[in-house]
């Protein structure tokens, strides 16, 4: 009995002990279900009223977005209005300049009508003048018959030959005046263009030499050059194909050859033979290789220079090479490089001068001897080779032209090509470019002389600074002033007629007055 009323106590005490947790957790549940409530409430609470401000802020944005439209929009319709009254006064200025300019017009035609009016009765009054003159002339002319005993046609061929001696002075007179103002005029675009671009470009005289000397340190060196029996020299002029000499003069070997590459390379191989000490023919054939070499470093490096010099650096590397190679190329003792250079450098002046393409003409120029680098055993003229050798390397019509009618072969198709014509024509013959023997030198002076002598009237003829001025004394009383333009004249176009010369030769005839021509 105790067991069962334990238990039944204790089932009781459970029910009771559940009983009560229930009612404590529903309670717990609903204050939990109150607060969540409570929350949620105030969220939506909170989202209303910032819905409430962003609405707010969305009307207060658009309309002030609406406000800075409008207000753009009436900034640009104002500007347009203004625009609109400045085109309405433009042209109502416009329409009064018009307006005044027809009343002008309209005055000058007046004015050219009455004008016209006077010119026609002018004219009818010159008319009836001229009838009269004509008359009053027959009328004197019948008077100066009868007086004189000749008869009109006599009287012409008297009055003729007095103005023809008349005219003839009178010509000579004013082509001399015509002939001054025209030098004097032409003397200042010449200066430019010309003479400013030779002083512009100074360049060295003509240096022309078939040897070359190498130093020694001492003469023992020379019997070393020799070598056994001669082989090492035997060698070396195998290997370089230049002469070698040796002979008395001290502490000096010549080296003697007329390709002057190759009397470089002998040159370069003999002084690294005398620098190194061992001479003996297998040395000598690796020295002469590596003075090869050198060789052609310096070639391509003085092309570079040529190139950098003028202003072009856009060559072919060949073309480049070939220019270095006129280094050692002479044309009448000029060397061809410097003379290429000179060239280029003169057209490009002019071409300045004259607007035109500058670095074409420079281009023009420093090519257009190009062929003279090309082996002399290979056959043609020096512009047919140089044009070949520029239109392998894709150079353009002007530049191959400019090769090809530089000695006038063919005629000129660009501007360009005159230029370069002249550049050379003036590189070749200033004062010391190029070598001329004593005797040619003495026969062209004794030739000047010759041409002049042989005009009538001519007392004395001198040859003066190197046969670029030839001077004529006249005897006063067969020559009077205003002929001695004529005859200055005839004389340079006999000497240019006649003669092969460089550059211009100045005639001067002197008499009481001295009159200047030039042969050009």
């Amino acid at each position: 009995m105790n067991v069962v009323l334990s238990i039944l106590l204790i089932i009781i005490a459970a029910v009771g002990a559940f009983f009560i947790g229930w009612f404590f957790a529903r309670n717990i549940g609903k204050n939990k279900i109150k607060n969540a409530e409570h929350k949620a409430k105030q969220i939506i609470d909170e989202a209303n009223k910032e819905i409430e401000i962003m609405q707010k802020e969305a009307k207060l944005q658009a309309k002030s977005e609406w406000l800075n439209a409008k207000a753009e929009f009436e900034r640009k319709t104002q500007n347009r209005r203004n625009e609109l009254r400045n085109m309405e006064k433009k042209i109502e200025s416009q329409e009064e300049s018009i307006e005044r300019k027809s009343n002008l017009l309209s005055r000058r035609e007046q004015n050219l009508n009455n004008k016209e009016r006077n010119f026609s009765a002018k004219e009818k009054a010159i008319a009836r003048k001229e009838n009269e003159l004509n008359q009053l002339i027959s009328k004197q002319n019948r008077l100066l018959e009868r007086i004189a005993g000749m008869s009109a046609d006599e009287a012409k061929q008297i009055l003729m030959k007095n103005l023809e001696s008349q005219a003839r002075t009178e010509a000579i007179q004013i082509v001399k005046r015509i002939k001054e103002k025209a030098e004097r005029e032409a003397e200042k675009e010449a200066r430019e263009i010309i003479i400013g671009a030779i002083q512009r470009c100074a360049a060295d005289t003509v240096v022309e030499s078939t040897v070359s000397v190498v130093s020694l340190p001492s003469d023992e060196l020379k019997g070393r050059i020799i070598g056994r029996e001669g082989r090492n020299i035997r060698a070396f002029e195998i290997a370089t194909g230049i002469d070698v000499i040796v002979d008395d003069t001290p502490e000096a070997v010549i080296l003697s050859g007329y390709d002057p590459i190759r009397r470089e390379i002998a040159k370069i191989a003999l002084e690294k033979l005398i620098s190194d000490g061992r001479i003996h023919p297998a040395r000598i054939e690796e020295t002469v290789e590596k003075a090869k070499q050198e060789m052609e470093v310096i070639i391509q490096e003085n092309g570079e220079q040529a190139c950098f010099e003028v202003g072009l650096l856009n060559l072919h590397p060949e073309l480049v090479r070939h220019l270095g190679k006129l280094t050692f190329r002479t044309s009448y003792g000029q060397n061809v490089l410097q003379h290429s250079k000179e060239v280029a450098f003169i057209a490009g002046l002019m071409a300045g001068e004259l607007d035109m393409d500058i670095n074409l003409a420079k281009r023009s120029g420093l090519l257009h001897d190009i062929g003279k680098a090309i082996d002399k055993a290979v056959e043609g003229t020096h512009t047919q080779l140089g044009w070949e050798l520029a239109k392998k390397y894709h150079e353009g019509d002007v530049v191959l032209n400019a090769i090809l009618s530089h000695h006038e072969d063919t005629p000129p198709t660009s501007p360009i090509s005159v230029l370069v014509q002249a550049a050379d024509a003036i590189s070749g013959a200033r004062p010391g470019a190029r070598r001329e023997t004593i005797e040619n030198y003495v026969k062209r002076l004794e030739r000047l002389e010759e041409l002049a002598d042989s005009f009538p009237g001519v007392s004395k003829t001198y040859a003066i600074q190197a046969g670029r001025e030839v001077r004529v004394i006249v005897e006063p009383n067969k020559i009077r002033d205003d002929q001695a333009a004529i005859l200055s004249t005839e004389i340079a176009q006999k000497v240019q007629n006649e003669m092969e010369y460089p550059g211009q030769v100045k005639i001067t005839v002197i008499r009481e007055t001295r009159a200047v021509d030039f042969a050009k």
